[in-house]
């Protein structure tokens, strides 16, 4: 049975836009550890299922597609989104 992970992906760090942060992602586990490749050094694996991420509007539809496919899932909460509220004058005290 395939392992996958549900999350919300968190809020850019270099930008203040909340853009596509209110879907919900599913990603599957490594179905095994990644090698270096003898010819050019690059990490890999045999394992197609890593490349692959689907998005989906609710934690719902998520978990309903986990289930329809028999996959097992964990949820991974959202991160809680903390406010730092301050002045513009405060930069300059």
């Amino acid at each position: 049975m395939k392992q996958v992970r549900i999350f919300q992906r968190p809020k850019n760090a270099m930008q203040s836009g909340k853009y596509r942060t209110d879907r919900w992602v599913v990603e599957f586990e490594p179905g095994e550890a990644k090698r270096p490749d003898p010819l050019t050094g690059w990490a890999g694996s045999g394992d197609t299922d890593d490349q692959v991420r689907l998005t989906f509007p609710t934690l719902e539809a998520a978990q309903a597609y986990a289930e329809r496919e028999g996959y097992a899932y964990t949820v991974v909460p959202a991160p809680v989104r903390k406010l730092k509220i301050q002045a513009y004058a405060d930069n300059f005290r």
